[in-house]
């Protein structure tokens, strides 16, 4: 492994990270008996490190010791485990660039990407330590003399986070995807609300597993507390599947694909445990013959090539009025073809690589489909010849009604289509499976209120005037159909990782009964 010794991965030791790793955090310890994988640049597909995987005896005993820490974290008052998470998000702060830097290293983001990623975990736990202090119940009037009524809020125990390799930070993912900031909307949340935390981070991008780790471990550390209140496995479908079918975990995150996360769902449900879905999006941009077309193009620009396409919240359809059809199309098509695609690591890129060579193979099987069902390629289309992932930004016209319109191609490839009246708009952007982002831009406000209404969008994001990416925390994050249903991040889906109690409390002498019962 001479890999580490080049000069721009010199960065990683400061992370904590060598030529190989550990790669599974249990009871305190770094630890890691399983398969040895390697860890891939996807701008060259050279190998960066190496990491041990957890095998199913370690995962078991981070399970026990998982149990133990639970029963100490969730005594602990919410304000003091905000404390813990306060420092969790300082820890970060102090590594920001550096993490940043692996995300785009190990994920193939651009660096702005990277560091940005890693800031809206440190903004989540920002926002995790003021909801550490407002996790209310509410009283309810009771009907009958001398009772009160009330809802209280509890930990679950144990939160299971299964994240993706687009965003390994953000979420946390299994047998199954992308994403790294998403394990900050769930860990943070979770954490506060009493809960610890079992990660298993995407087979893909196990660096950042164990940097990420590494920093929560120092911080409960340096507060003596259990290690096992943050548990961490690297590894590939059978830590997931044991995750999914663990009934010492109530709750299961997973974010990634529709078609795995239906298996998740599938394996909790049996089990009666709850399930927290963040699956595939299929977003549409619409605009509307009154838009601003330089911000519509702007934003539809950061959408579609932003993360070389693979975000969940990608724009992947763009309907323009026909209108304004051919002038939006010919500045997109301008503004393409100023993309700079490269090094993700280097200063003014654009667009990197897609993530792996098996997204690379994708996106030309993906080109295929689409011309054989009537697509016409605008721009781009093709594999660019490099040691890395890299592909061009590709346009297509398209029919809405054509199959390949109706599935996520997770990669930087525009579908547009033209449309006469807000109503067809709305329809085809409601035809698709999937349900999580959505934009329109215009300036009429009875369009806005149409579109936001019960009959406009059915996504579980609307937006009016900004893409259909790059959510901000403090509202709830999710979508609706085969997107999966689950909410994260702001509003109120800390609810979803705790458990409600309803209580009545009789506090006089007499025994009076609901719906004025007289028994006996």
């Amino acid at each position: 492994m001479g890999a580490l010794m080049k000069k721009e991965y010199q960065f990683l030791s400061e992370l904590g990270l060598g030529p190989r790793n550990p790669g599974c955090y249990v009871n305190g310890s770094w630890k890691g008996s399983g398969p040895v994988v390697a860890s891939h640049r996807p701008a060259n597909n050279q190998v960066i490190a190496e990491v041990v995987e957890a095998s199913m005896q370690e995962y078991e005993e981070g399970m026990q010791a998982c149990m133990d820490a639970a029963k100490i974290w969730m005594q602990i008052p919410a304000p003091k485990r905000g404390e813990i998470v306060r420092q969790i998000g300082e820890a970060l702060r102090a590594k920001l660039q550096l993490l940043g830097r692996l995300v785009s290293l190990e994920m193939g983001k651009i660096l702005p990407e990277g560091i940005g990623e890693v800031q809206e975990i440190i903004d989540m736990c920002d926002y995790a330590v003021g909801l550490s202090r407002q996790l209310n119940g509410s009283i309810i009037p009771s009907e009958r003399p001398n009772h009160m009524m009330m809802e209280v809020w509890n930990p679950l125990g144990i939160v299971g986070v299964i994240t993706a390799f687009n965003f390994p930070c953000a979420v946390l993912e299994l047998f199954f995807s992308q994403k790294f900031g998403v394990i900050g909307w769930n860990a943070c949340i979770a954490l506060v609300c009493g809960n610890c935390v079992v990660w298993k981070g995407a087979p893909t991008t196990p660096l950042i597993t164990i940097a990420m780790t590494e920093i929560v471990a120092g911080v409960l550390e340096k507060n003596n507390l259990p290690g096992a209140i943050f548990t961490a496995f690297c590894g590939g479908a059978e830590i997931g599947q044991a995750i999914a079918c663990d009934t010492r975990i109530p709750l299961v995150s997973f974010t990634g694909s529709t078609k795995v996360g239906l298996m998740v769902q599938q394996k909790v449900n049996e089990r009666f445990g709850k399930c927290l879905l963040e699956l595939s999006g299929n977003n549409a941009i619409i605009v509307m013959d009154d838009a601003d077309i330089q911000l519509a193009v702007r934003s539809v620009l950061f959408a579609a090539v932003g993360t070389a396409g693979q975000r969940c919240t990608t724009c992947r359809r763009l309907l323009l009025h026909e209108s304004i059809y051919q002038s939006v199309l010919d500045q997109l098509i301008k503004v393409y073809n100023q993309v700079k695609i490269g090094n993700p690591l280097e200063k003014g890129t654009l667009l990197g690589p897609l993530h792996t060579p098996a997204s690379k193979e994708n996106f030309v099987k993906g080109i295929e489909v689409i011309k054989a069902q009537g697509g016409k390629i605008l721009t781009g289309g093709s594999v660019i010849e490099s040691e890395g992932n890299f592909v061009q930004p590709t346009i297509v016209e398209i029919s809405p009604s054509a199959p390949v319109v109706k599935q996520e191609l997770f990669g930087p490839v525009l579908y547009v289509m033209k449309f006469q009246t807000l109503k067809e708009a709305i329809e085809i952007n409601n035809s698709v499976p999937q349900g999580l982002s959505s934009s329109i831009f215009t300036r009429r406000p009875e369009v806005i209120f149409k579109w936001i209404g019960p009959h406009g969008s059915d996504c579980g994001i609307v937006n009016v005037n900004i893409p259909t990416n790059g959510a901000e925390i403090g509202g709830a994050f999710g979508g609706e159909k085969a997107t999966g249903g689950g909410r994260e991040a702001g509003s109120d889906s800390w609810k979803q990782y705790m458990r409600r109690a309803t209580c009545t409390i009789n506090y006089g002498s007499e025994l009076p009964l609901a719906q004025g019962i007289n028994f006996g």
